[in-house]
């Protein structure tokens, strides 16, 4: 096995969330970007430009439509298209969205992943000739608090007064069960494909008091705190009972954006573009994952918005270059997204945050045009990175099944 499972170091994101936003639309971010139609051309773009591992969704909600009834026909378009491209997926199982019946405050959600899960694995299978890498639930934390104290989910009112996002609690119960599920999930993989590996994406913030309130340290301490949550139940470290163990947590995936890091209390975020002397650089965050966990690090999304694109990826891969010289191993950057996007919430809004930008003067953006000093600082970057290989680390050796979880069942104590 060589150092890494990724084909390129360098990866780009399609946008494939699946989730209903909270006015009630359902979201299929990959078909909204004109990516599915433009799929051999996309492909064709990112090899160009050096981008042999790409990530993809397959999206829960638009693959169950019914109970135990699984379309996974899509995926495989996809993974064909990758395939003749000489292209590496890591694909995305569960993008935020779920079946209409699964709801993430329920218990049958454990299962019903589960299942879904094995169906992937099954269909995608003949389609690797390497070891698959498999995010089966992207950003567990964000759902967990979208779905518990927002209304940016539909159909969950996590926020009745309408008081605003806020980040001082962590939706933990939901985080709970996702992490229940996606150990179902990764048991539920590995009996259809023993060589699945299996990335765990979570964001990297920071939080501090604000100026004003020093008193409140630590409430900032506590909220920074929630970013390893997920991680440490997979691996665990916290609450062993629900079934996590060392060997769960395979390779940790990092995602980071400007707006990553904030004030406890004012939710005011400390701007990257101004320069807030505030911020922590991304290698110490880098640094605290690794020294946390000691397993792979993919910095599994980042990007920033309109002029600031090109500057923010060079400062991002000056910090993982740092980091992988000092020894810890960030075996992947991923660019997300790799084509422009429009906001979950506002169809007429795009962010201009891919490396490619899209006209959207027709119901469908099919027109790419690459941003040039986006595109030139990857090029400058891509001649430098990675460099040295790092350290070889064995991938974890998955911990015997128990009985109770071979069998659907995983014991709860709160």
């Amino acid at each position: 096995m060589t150092a890494s499972v990724l084909r390129s170091f360098w990866i780009g994101g399609f946008e494939g969330a699946d989730h209903v936003n909270g006015a009630g639309e359902p979201l299929d971010m990959a078909a909204a970007t004109a990516h599915l139609e433009l799929l051999n051309g996309d492909y064709l773009r990112a090899r160009e430009h050096g981008l042999l591992t790409v990530r993809e969704s397959i999206g829960w909600r638009l693959s169950e439509p019914a109970p135990h009834r699984h379309e996974l026909a899509r995926a495989v378009q996809v993974a064909t298209a990758a395939r003749r491209h000489g292209l590496q997926v890591v694909w995305t199982f569960m993008h935020y969205g779920t079946p209409p019946d699964v709801s993430l405050f329920d218990d049958g959600l454990v299962e019903r992943f589960a299942s879904f899960a094995a169906a992937a694995a099954r269909a995608l299978a003949p389609l690797h000739d390497e070891p698959p890498v498999y995010n089966l639930i992207n950003e567990i934390g964000y759902v967990a608090w979208a779905a518990s104290h927002t209304n940016l989910i539909h159909p969950y009112v996590g926020d009745p007064q309408g008081l605003g996002e806020h980040t001082e609690a962590s939706g933990y119960d939901v985080k709970r069960r996702l992490v229940r599920a996606v150990l179902a999930g990764m048991d539920a993989v590995r009996a259809v494909d023993p060589r699945a590996r299996f990335l765990h994406v979570e964001p990297l913030v920071h939080v501090v008091a604000p100026h004003e309130r020093p008193d409140l340290a630590d409430l900032a301490e506590r909220i920074a705190g929630y970013q390893w949550q997920v991680w440490d139940l997979i691996a665990g470290r916290l609450e062993p009972q629900l079934g996590g163990h060392t060997g769960a947590l395979d390779l940790v995936g990092v995602n980071h954006y400007h707006s990553g890091q904030w004030e406890a209390g004012t939710e005011r975020r400390l701007r990257w573009h101004e320069g807030d002397p505030r911020r922590r650089p991304f290698g110490a965050l880098l640094q605290a994952a690794w020294e946390r966990y000691r397993r792979p690090l993919i910095v599994a999304e980042t990007s920033h918005i309109g002029v600031g694109r090109a500057r923010w990826l060079d400062e991002v891969a000056s910090e993982v270059a740092n980091a992988r010289a000092a020894g810890i191993p960030v075996e992947g950057l991923c660019l997300y997204p790799l084509v422009d996007r429009h906001d979950w919430g506002d169809p007429a809004h795009w962010h201009h945050s891919g490396l490619w930008d899209v006209d959207h003067d027709t119901p469908l953006p099919r027109h790419r045009r690459l941003v040039p000093d986006y595109a030139a600082v990857l090029t400058q970057w891509q001649a430098r990175l990675p460099g040295a290989p790092p350290l070889p680390i064995a991938p974890p050796v998955p911990e015997p099944l128990p009985e109770s979880r071979a069998n659907g069942v995983v014991p709860c104590t709160t």
